[in-house]
């Protein structure tokens, strides 16, 4: 009796990390596609039947990437390069694969020896698939075919800038898949079906309640319990790490920016003249500091990144005073002089008096007295630019009890952060901290009723009147579950990315006062 194994390695949401460094201070990391090419090399070559898949959001994410799309593009893409030379069979392309542009994505694709899926990315004028194939059949020289089809979130408007995503339509991920599934099962002939979506788990795996609100941003666990024929479901976008079966179908996830990988494992043998899955198996495989990075790579990438560090020391300004973070909590709860600038920034790009802003991650260290592009990325590490929109006095109170959600009160009275903004993904990017206004939150009233004292030039802010604020492209959108800033008329764009425009600010003034007018604060009164 003929048997095999089939071997599936999978990344997902590498986010721009090929070497492993944290670009903050340069220190090394477990991390990026120059670790994990050590380990997929020796699994590859001693593995007869594999497959190599991206699971999107790849090419954006690190300085490198960032500096690339911005100032070296004519150079191939490094990510694409490395995976050209791992030997990827496919890619699907991810919500942050736009952030740059679709001219970049597309020279990307064109660059790639391997095929990027979505079949779910259409043209708006003829339907069609927008990049390429939605699904490929890879066959193996004892005739084994495995089918790969891949799907995106459709949630991608809600966060992306238009002009980026100009001529597409966003189909309903799991409508789309379920015809593309019988599509398959009615003109192709294969042994096992491969489904890589980018996008993940809405609704607990054990008890299958909603572990988020339903917005069809992720739909794994529908697509695992109401589509038949589904093998392995390879999974992303959420950051988390997964092995398990859910009604049959083996899932996958691996964690994010290339610390680990998933590695399924599916044991065949041929009876009557078919292959027959007889075993299934996943695991998640990390990379540690005994992982050394693949030399070809490393080499594949020293222009780009020789190029990168010489850019990230380019001294900007100095700041007088103290704008470094100490503690990301105490960041958000009180008026903060880091804050304060970012809001002032966007303020000052964008002609209005009425800002809002976010400290992305926990990792953000703030400015230190010597400014450079460096101290930049650490702190705003995306790609955003800047909208002003129009909205009600209601919509600013609505937004600020949305905000107001990131805390709660533990047993001893004390304000933490909701757990729901640290899992299954940090979510620190949805919590806005606003200038132009006064006010206060006091956690310990219900949701929904924490907003005690909203002003606006020193008198109570009107519910009912129009008012002019500049916020990133993502919140502005709606994204964050922002819904109230959803649709809103958009007076102005500011396309710059708000990278150069804190760059262009510092430059211009040369120094920068650490100051806040502590027109906000969060509390408790219980």
């Amino acid at each position: 009796m003929e048997k095999c194994e089939l071997v599936v390695l999978q990344t997902s949401d590498i986010h721009g990390n090929i070497l492993p460094i944290n670009y903050g201070n340069n220190k090394p990391t477990n991390s990026g596609l120059a670790k994990l090419a050590s380990v997929f090399k020796n699994i590859l070559k001693t593995s007869d039947c594999t497959l190599l898949i991206d699971n999107g959001d790849v090419i954006q994410g690190t300085p490198l990437t960032y500096h690339f799309a911005k100032h070296i593009n004519e150079l191939s893409n490094p990510v694409v390069s490395v995976m050209n030379e791992l030997g990827y069979d496919g890619a699907v392309i991810g919500n942050h694969e736009f952030n740059y542009g679709q001219g970049l994505l597309k020279k990307a694709i064109k660059e790639s020896t391997f095929p990027w899926l979505s079949a779910n990315i259409v043209k708006k004028e003829t339907k069609e698939p927008a990049f390429g194939k939605p699904y490929f059949i890879k066959t193996f020289h004892n005739g084994l075919r495995i089918a790969v089809l891949g799907v995106t979130t459709h949630y991608i408007p809600n966060w992306e800038n238009h002009d980026n995503i100009a001529g597409l339509e966003f189909l309903d991920a799991f409508e789309t898949l379920n015809m593309w599934v019988e599509h398959l099962q009615i003109n192709e002939q294969y042994d096992l079906l491969i489904v890589s979506y980018h996008g993940g788990f809405e609704r607990d795996l054990e008890t299958g309640n909603p572990t988020e609100q339903l917005t069809g941003e992720n739909q794994a666990y529908r697509m695992c319990m109401e589509i038949a024929g589904i093998d392995i479901l390879l999974t992303g976008h959420q950051h988390r790490r997964l092995s398990t079966q859910l009604n049959g179908v083996l899932v996958a996830q691996p964690g994010h920016i290339g610390q680990a990988f998933s590695k399924v494992s599916i044991k065949l043998e041929k009876l009557n003249g078919s292959w027959t899955i007889v075993e299934k198996a996943s695991e998640i495989i990390a990379i540690d500091e005994n992982t050394k990075p693949d030399g070809k790579i490393v080499e594949l990438t020293n222009v780009y990144e020789d190029s990168t560090q010489n850019w990230l020391d380019e001294p900007l300004g100095e700041i007088v005073g103290d704008m470094r973070v100490q503690s990301p909590l105490e960041v958000r709860k009180k008026d903060h002089p880091l804050i304060e600038f970012i809001n002032s920034v966007q303020m000052d790009a964008a002609g209005v008096d009425i800002s809002a802003t976010a400290l992305f991650h926990n990792g953000a260290p703030g400015f230190s007295n010597k400014v450079t592009m460096r101290d930049i990325v650490s702190n705003y590490v995306y790609p955003n630019t800047l909208k002003v929109i129009t909205v009600s006095g209601q919509d600013i109170k609505d937004a600020l009890e949305k905000s107001a959600e990131y805390f709660i009160l533990n047993g001893e009275g004390d304000i933490q952060v909701n757990p729901s903004f640290e899992s299954p993904k940090p979510q620190h990017y949805n919590y806005d901290m606003w200038e132009g206004i006064e006010y206060h939150f006091d956690i310990s009233k219900p949701l929904g009723n924490r907003v005690t004292h909203l002003k606006y030039k020193g008198e109570p802010l009107k519910l009912n009147e129009p008012f002019n604020i500049v916020v990133n492209n993502y919140r502005a959108g709606g994204g964050g579950n922002f819904q109230m800033f959803k649709n809103k008329p958009v007076k102005k764009e500011i396309q710059t990315d708000m990278t150069e425009l804190l760059a262009n600010y510092i430059q211009r003034h040369k120094r920068i006062e650490a100051e806040c007018n502590k027109n906000w604060r969060v509390l408790s009164l219980k």
